[in-house]
């Protein structure tokens, strides 16, 4: 650790210390195998009804381990995961482990092109998918170097009669796929009923590789980030130390953020299972399909997205649900209107509070106190036990001083190992130790650390830095709009000019001049959107973040075809 000043660490309350003793030489899974023994009879998980405990988990994945291991799986070997929020997400992910695998986490929303691109980067021989992705991987099969294709489908894991009723709304809905096994397909249920449930101990060290997780692909193809077991023991560990009012054994996890996110898998799926919590499944985020879920199975801990906190409380029958469960829950993955988080805790007199990290950082470095002093609004929080944090200019190199705007660098024992077979892209994302986020921002005295933007997101309009973070704020608070995202588009005087997209809240209604009216009275001149585009939704990633850059590329296209059209006719 270097000798930066960390003001940060006076705010901890005494339940935090600085630097913690994390469990040595232990490996991600080991955790399965600890709270298996201590709370076998214990609810691992409840999916749409059904009840697994930690005795049925830890003997499915041992037999998941097993099947794969026959299966050719070696040490080492990368073997993708492209489940929602199931079952057998969990016993996969913790089966690839204890084979001595490598997790490649799929999303099953990826189009045939994202999905062979992951998979021939990765170098993935064996994937376990859901049946109704079926036919995209029969698409791309022959130009990646896969071996053996292991399906299964929702219905395996649903509780009678939902599980014979299932088939028919499949047919019903459209969804109905058929998968013809043999040799190389193979049925999951099918491998672990006849796999060996005797454990069998793979050699590993917390250095090895255990997760490659694929970046968002915001700037040009996903690269596999190579997470490490230390990486992301530490990280859960560092969790149960901020939830530090969370029983072991005790919590109840709403599960809706995918496991296929980094931010899913850790702060859901990993903690969980290292704290011997009950995960509570949910394979997609409806707003309705929640709050059921939320006022039948009592969740304390919930970890979301702005997007679903926003869609909860818009949901118009709200007040017929108990919420009163919540305890403490983190938004992460966007920044959390301040509107939105006060809402939310005033309902559920539970906490909300926003957090920050990256898939790099698997992914937690900073978050708000969920317990002690009072959180401070608009900021991403303070660092992490053991994490290190700075501001660096993006101008001299150098570490700034306080309430001065630079890149956020982080230190820390949860920094990935590197980017998966491109040595040069990291080295570029690390200069001098320190890893850099592509996130700017300042910190306060009091070590708060707060976001102005992406870097690459920021908008430069005739000379003047503007960071769309604070313009959404302002928007945020204005009483119509239910969700917006700002961005800058090409303008041929002032280079770039800030537009709004904004949705509005139902049985509300607000014009252009009224909102524009309103950003006068609360920003200065330049920052003030110039264009306001309202919209019935805005496009979005798997766990509710809004994609900006899909509306920048949007307006790039309109411009580029409005010129031509403009070419042609002169």
């Amino acid at each position: 650790m270097s000798d930066i000043v960390k003001p940060w660490l006076s705010v901890y309350p005494e339940e935090i210390p600085a630097t913690l003793d994390y469990p040595k030489d232990s490996l991600l899974h080991d955790f399965l195998q600890k709270s298996y023994s201590k709370k076998p009879e214990q609810l691992s998980m409840r999916f749409l009804g059904k009840s697994i405990t930690y005795k049925e988990l830890y003997e499915s994945a041992v037999a998941c381990a097993n099947a794969l291991r026959e299966c050719g799986v070696k040490k080492g070997d990368r073997v993708s995961i492209m489940l929602p929020n199931i079952p057998q997400a969990v016993i996969s992910y913790y089966g690839v482990l204890m084979a001595g695998g490598i997790v490649v986490q799929t999303n099953p929303l990826y189009m045939e092109r994202e999905l062979e691109h992951q998979l021939t980067d990765a170098g993935v021989e064996t994937i376990i998918a859901l049946d109704l992705v079926y036919p995209k991987i029969a698409k791309v099969r022959a130009k990646t170097s896969l071996k053996n294709i292991i399906i299964t489908g929702i219905k395996d894991y649903l509780p009678f009669p939902k599980n014979l009723l299932y088939p028919f709304v499949q047919k019903k809905q459209g969804l109905k796929v058929e998968v013809k096994y043999g040799n190389e397909i193979k049925s999951f249920t099918q491998l672990l009923k006849n796999a060996s449930k005797t454990p069998v101990k793979v050699e590993g060290s917390p250095d090895d590789i255990a997760i490659l997780q694929y970046t968002g692909g915001t700037t040009g193809l996903p690269k596999g980030v190579m997470l490490t077991h230390r990486n992301l023991v530490v990280n859960a560990y560092q969790c149960t130390y901020w939830l530090y009012k969370s029983e072991y054994g005790a919590e109840r996890s709403l599960a809706i953020v995918p496991f296929f996110h980094v931010y899913g898998m850790t702060l859901i799926m990993n903690y969980s299972i290292m704290t011997a919590s009950t995960i509570i499944l949910l394979p997609k985020f409806d707003a309705g399909d929640t709050l059921k879920t939320i006022d039948k199975e009592k969740p304390t801990l919930f970890a979301g997205a702005p997007t679903m906190y926003i869609g909860l409380l818009n949901h118009p029958d709200i007040a017929k649900y108990d919420l009163s469960s919540i305890k403490a829950c983190l938004s992460g993955s966007a920044p959390l209107p301040l509107e939105v988080q006060q809402k939310f805790e005033q309902i559920t007199k539970g906490k909300l509070v926003e957090g920050y990290g990256l898939t790099e950082t698997s992914p937690v470095t900073h978050a708000n106190l969920v317990w002690g002093e009072k959180r401070v609004l608009g900021s991403i929080g303070i660092p992490w036990p053991d994490t290190e944090a700075a501001i660096l200019s993006l101008e001299t190199g150098e570490l700034l001083e306080v309430g001065e705007i630079g890149e956020i660098v982080i230190k820390g024992p949860q920094v990935m190992k590197g980017y998966w077979n491109r040595p040069e892209d990291t080295a570029a994302t690390f200069k001098n130790g320190w890893f850099l986020t592509g996130d700017m921002g300042y910190m306060d005295e009091k070590g708060y650390f707060y976001i102005v933007d992406r870097k690459k997101d920021m908008i430069i309009a005739s000379g003047f830095n503007i960071y769309p973070r604070e313009v959404e704020e302002v928007l945020y608070e204005h009483p119509a709009i239910k969700e917006c995202v700002v961005a800058g588009i090409p303008d041929p005087y002032r280079g770039e000019t800030v537009k709004a997209y904004v949705v509005k809240k139902e049985g509300q209604e607000v014009t252009e001049e009224e909102l524009n009216k309103y950003c006068r009275e609360k920003l200065a001149a330049y920052k003030v959107p110039r264009i306001y585009e309202f919209r019935d939704e805005l496009p979005k990633t798997t766990v509710g973040k809004i994609l900006r850059r899909v509306l920048v590329e949007e307006e790039k296209t309109r411009i580029k075809e409005e010129s031509q059209v403009e070419q042609s006719g002169s």
